[in-house]
């Protein structure tokens, strides 16, 4: 399986990056790093010491390190933890297979949810997170809540995003990636400069993912036994509630959340109503989980 990095300068240049944003990090966490058979994967915890935990399973070219402000809200209030996804850019594995993806990242969430956490799980995935979180069916999970979700429906690329992605990574310049993130938020929405500092990076450095396509029909039937919440922005460009939402109730009997002023980057627009969304959550899950 290829490196998603360009080269090993590449990769230590990714690394360095996200290592100095968590050392600067004032919120009190522990990170380290735990084998699976698809490689290594780096894992923050923190928050308080008691059940149940919330697990934040981060999208395409994200991981805990450009994650970090939601999860110092979750793990303000409950304990916390955040995954790296293995060839995603960040601090686990840099690879992943070219074909069965979705049976890959499956696996290996079951794997690296058996040393994570020591019990029953609120499992949190933001757009490919989302289909890694669906593709595992592991004992842990005992509730989704499923953020802007790749797995259910195949993401729509419209032509305005096309047309600024194409010479963002032909020639990666901060002006170019703020032009791209802002066509995946709200209408007013304002990038943040560390994202665009961040997303620059991974354009220069990596070669990203194309997005996943849905699951097996026969699959999300099996997801529909533990309770699952899904939320989109309305301005989300890949995943407008008027698809996520019928594909939510065909194939897990969900009732689509739909997040106002929000496009497609839901921890970055709205992190307050993530939150909301996830002590929602983990009261169907768990009951009064505070």
């Amino acid at each position: 399986m290829p490196s998603i990095y360009r080269n090993a300068k590449c990769r230590q240049q990714v690394r360095a990056w996200c290592l100095e944003r968590l050392s600067e990090w004032s919120v009190p966490h522990q990170r380290r790093e735990i084998p699976t058979t698809v490689g290594v994967t780096s894992v923050i915890t923190m928050g308080p010491d008691r059940a149940p935990a919330v697990v934040l399973v981060p999208g395409t070219n994200t991981n805990g390190a450009v994650c970090r402000h939601l999860a110092a809200a979750l793990g303000a209030r409950w304990p916390t933890v955040v995954l790296d996804v293995p060839g995603q850019p960040g601090l686990s594995a840099d690879v992943r297979p070219r074909r069965g993806r979705s049976t890959w990242y499956g696996r290996w969430l079951t794997e690296a949810l058996e040393q994570a956490v020591p019990g029953p799980a609120l499992l949190v995935g933001h757009s490919l997170g989302g289909a890694v979180v669906l593709a595992s069916d592991s004992p842990r999970i005992a509730g989704r809540l499923l953020l802007s979700s790749a797995g259910l429906v195949r993401l729509r690329v419209p032509t305005g995003v096309v047309a600024s992605t194409v010479p963002w990574l032909a020639r990666p310049t901060p002006p170019r990636t703020a032009r791209v993130l802002r066509r995946m938020m709200a209408f007013d929405g304002r990038v943040p400069d560390e994202l665009t500092e961040w997303m620059t990076l991974v354009a220069r450095c990596c070669h990203s993912s194309l997005a996943p396509p849905p699951l097996s029909p026969e699959l999300l039937a099996e997801r529909r036994s533990t309770p699952c919440l899904v939320a989109t922005g309305r301005h989300d460009v890949f995943l407008p509630p008027r698809r996520l939402g019928p594909a939510a109730r065909r194939h897990l009997g969900a009732r689509l959340h739909v997040v106002d002023g929000s496009g497609h980057l839901l921890l970055d627009e709205s992190p307050d109503e993530v939150v909301a969304l996830v002590a929602q959550a983990l009261d169907s899950a768990f009951g009064d989980a505070e």
